[in-house]
Parts: C-alpha cells; structure tokens; sequence
C-alpha cells in the first residue's frame, strides 16, 4: 500500500463517479486513514450527499463475487481490509446508460457512486472487508427500487481477474437479466405541491404536454402541509425535490385576524415544515415567492434587495424566503401580478367588460398608481423548469442535468412596466373593444371606500430580469401572453 499520497480526485468515463486516492498513513503498527472527510473532499468534487447508513459487507474467501446491484441512493465505497476488483455499470435512463467503470480498490481508494450506478466488485484477498457509507436508510420497499445486471453479460466486457466459474456467487446474482432485458433505473421523484392553484395546473399541463414522468402533483385533499403527519406517510427518500405551488394568497383577507392565522399557518408553518424535510432528505426546493416582500419604492427591484414588506401577506412571503433560503439546493422563484387558469384581475376585467357592453355598467375605475408586470403561470413554469435543467426529450429530475445556480431568481412577463389601470384597459380593448370605459383611481381613493380591509401593497411591483437571462431563459413579452389568454377565453366562452 501506498503511504506517500495525497488526497485526490479522478472522474471517469460514468458521469458523477469519481475515484479518490486516500491519504493513509502507516508503520510498523499497521496504517491509520480518513475513510470519508466531507470538507476536503467537497472540495475535489464529492457531491454534499449527506450519508446516513453506513454498511460492511465481510468476504470470508478470494473469489466472492456481488452484483450487479444499483440501487436508490448515492454511495461511497471503501475497502477496510484486503483488496477488491470493481465493476460499475451506469444503469441511469440516458446516453451513458450501459457504460462500463473497472478498478482495483484497497485501502488507499475510495469510489463515490451516484444512484442508479450498478455495483459490482470481486474480492481478490481472503478476508476483505468492504464498506460504503449511504444517504438513505435501506428497507424492503426501497429493495423493491433496485435495477439488477446480470454479472456475466458479454457485452460488458468485464475482465474478471478471477474467472466467474470459478468464483463465489449467490443465486440470486446468477439469475439477474442481461443489460439488454435490464430495466433502466427511474429517476428520482418531484413532489408537487399545491396542484389545484394557477400555477400548479401549469405545471401539470407543462409535465403532459412535455411527456416528462416522475411527478407526483398533491394538494390538501392528498397532502396537507401544515399537518406533520403527512410527512410521516411519505418515503422522502425515493424523491429528489419538492415544488412548494401552493400558498395563502388572499392578500386583503390576510389583515383580518383570521386571515392572518391562516396566512402565517400555511405561509410560514407549512413551508418551515418543507425546510425541515428537505434539509433531513438532501431534496430540492423550489419555492414561488412574491413582489410583496419588498414595499415598492424601488422601481425595479433585484433578487438582493432587502426585505420591507408592508402588510401580512408579504411578511408571511418573507419569513418563508427566509426559511427556504437555509435549505443548501433551493431555487425561490419571484413572480408578480399571477394570472392562469383560476380567479385572477384578467378574468375579472373580462367579466366586468361584458356588463359594460351589455349596458349594465357605464364604467369602471382601476388604480393607476401601481406599477408592474404580469407573470402568466405557464410562462412561469417554463422558467421553472429550465432551471432545474428539465428540457424536452428528458424523463424527469436527472442529477446530471444543467442546473442554473441555486438561489433566487425573478420570473415575470417581460416588456414595459405598465399599472393595473394600463392592463385594464388593454383587456377591455381585446374583449370588447371599449378601453375608454376604464377609469383611473388612485389607491388612496380606492382604499378608502372599500367595503373590507384592504393590505398596503408595493407601488412598484416590477422585477429586474436580468438573472434569470443570464442562464438563458428568455421571458416572454406579458402583453403577447395577455393577448393570447384573452383570445383564448373569449374563444373558449363561444364553444
């Protein structure tokens, strides 16, 4: 064994496995080694993966032969005494499905191998101890997720020091299938959360019409946030992220005092909850924010602007950025002005339209000191999904894919900054013809008399876009989307 290196790091042909030579130091007395240090090897490329079982796999006699076993979590791979010969077959649905990894491990070597990587090694000396740390716990359901090779498939090519016949194997490894039978091993799973809101039908509609598996979509018939015991009937480890699309949203109702038990229960509590899975499972979180954590005097705000919000709604939105913020894989999505298939401004400026051509109402008065753009939700989930590197022709969350940078990032329409008194009026000009019967209102006029309370809300609601281009989605201009969603209302009203 060598005593003299250094740790270090190598790829290899499979994507995400990585080779690692071990510092061990040794004299007469035998040899001393740090089988796993998470800070340095971070540093050379080990994914945080976050181990929470580790198991050793004893080998009484050279020729013990194991595998082809991938299973539902990432490993690493170490020999605590004598010298193995291994085999990794990438089993992962894509183009590196099928490729081939070999190398001899003692204890100087280590080998991270990510999920869905067959495992394969034969044991060259009696006696070798064979250990891997895993970042999920083992159970019989789980087993039921293992993808299986058979060790002896030609079109392997694996050079077995020791020849199969005259190995040690169990039956089980004897009756595995060929790579060409062989299953490709799922990707890990997406939590949707939230799917009967504007956004999560847009993401529904985005998953089927993009052909991509491995959604799940709840709401809070099927899963309830704020309630623990939900956590406790799913097995979080067979997921990779979670899409938080769900939230309080009623924006006046929150000021009231139960309004605002609600807002801060499903707002805060609920995504606190999230956090703590999450963190506990190493999941993503992709989390929708809101303008209203930000109190408007800016006239385009950043994604590191400071948190001013005025009413409770906004506060609930910041305390839950806050919270997400601490989970190491999070992308917080911003949007403003929200408009999809449910309740929105859009809708009802087209209902209010129709008494106006109808004669029923002479007009009406729309505040036209509130800046901003809309965010059309099936815009929203097309930035959502590029940045979670998921494009068309992929299955669903791959490890490997392109992901932009953790963090926050605006998503909007893109275009002029206009006020609800602009986008009024461009309705009522696509629905009836008559933009002239929008009348503008100031906030303060309109605030003092309504019938309700009514929440402070941001006189500037625009985000700045530039983040988000810089990873290379393009918005698209808010008043092509508002043209194209009018259109089609009107047109589905005539069917």
């Amino acid at each position: 064994m060598d005593y003299e290196k250094q740790l270090s790091a190598h790829t290899t042909n499979i994507p995400g496995v990585i080779v690692f030579d071990l510092s061990v130091h040794g004299d007469q007395r035998g040899w001393f080694k740090e089988n796993w240090q998470r800070a340095k090897m971070l540093k050379l490329g080990l994914p945080d993966f976050g181990p929470v079982q580790n198991n050793i796999s004893y080998n009484e006699k050279r020729g013990a032969t194991r595998g082809i076993h991938a299973e539902p979590w990432d490993k690493l791979i170490s020999v605590a005494a004598g010298e193995i010969f291994g085999a990794w077959v990438d089993l992962r649905p894509g183009e590196s499905f099928g490729q081939v990894f070999c190398c001899h491990l003692d204890p100087s070597k280590a080998i991270y191998i990510p999920r869905g990587v067959g495992n394969s090694y034969q044991a060259l000396q009696d006696g070798t101890v064979y250990t891997y740390l895993v970042n999920a716990h083992w159970s019989a359901e789980q087993k039921k997720n293992y993808t299986f090779v058979n060790l002896a498939d030609p079109t392997l090519h694996i050079d077995w020091p020791i020849p199969l016949a005259q190995s040690v194997r169990s039956e089980a490894d004897l009756a595995h299938p060929m790579l060409a039978d062989a299953k490709p091993m799922e990707p890990r799973r997406i939590f949707v959360i939230g799917s009967h809101g504007q956004l999560g039908r847009a993401l529904k509609g985005f998953v089927e019409s993009h052909h991509l598996r491995g959604f799940e979509f709840h709401d809070v018939d099927s899963f309830d946030m704020c309630d623990p015991e939900s956590y406790e009937k799913v097995e979080w480890d067979r997921y990779g992220a979670i899409i938080n699309a769900a939230a309080y949203t009623a924006v006046d109702k929150a000021e009231t005092s139960e309004g605002k038990r609600a807002a801060w229960k499903v707002n805060v509590t609920g995504v606190a909850n999230l956090v703590r899975v999450a963190c506990a499972h190493h999941l993503m979180l992709v989390h929708i924010s809101s303008d209203y954590v930000f109190d408007g005097t800016a006239e385009e705000h950043a994604e590191d602007e400071n948190f001013a919000p005025l009413g409770v709604y906004g506060q609930t939105k910041a305390a839950a950025d806050a919270l997400v913020a601490t989970v190491p894989r999070h992308f917080i999505v911003r949007s403003s002005w929200v408009i999809g298939d449910g309740h929105n401004f859009v809708r009802t400026m087209m209902a209010l339209s129709k008494k106006v051509s109808t004669g029923e109402l002479p007009s009406i008065t729309v505040v036209d000191d509130q800046f901003g753009r809309l965010s059309f939700t099936d815009e929203m989930a097309r930035g959502i999904f590029w940045l979670l590197g998921l494009r068309d022709g992929m299955s669903s969350l791959d490890d490997r894919a392109p992901h932009a940078a953790y963090g926050t990032y605006n998503l909007t329409g893109s275009g002029r900054i206009a006020s609800w008194y602009d986008i009024a009026r461009e309705v009522f000009d696509l629905s009836c013809g008559n933009g002239k019967a929008v009348l503008p209102v100031s906030t303060a006029k309109y605030s003092s008399v309504a019938k309700g309370p009514v929440s402070p809300r941001p006189r500037h609601s625009a985000l700045n876009l530039a983040k988000i281009a810089s990873v290379g989605f393009t918005p698209t201009n808010w008043e092509e989307s508002l043209r194209a969603y009018v259109l089609a209302e009107l047109a589905a009203d005539k069917q």
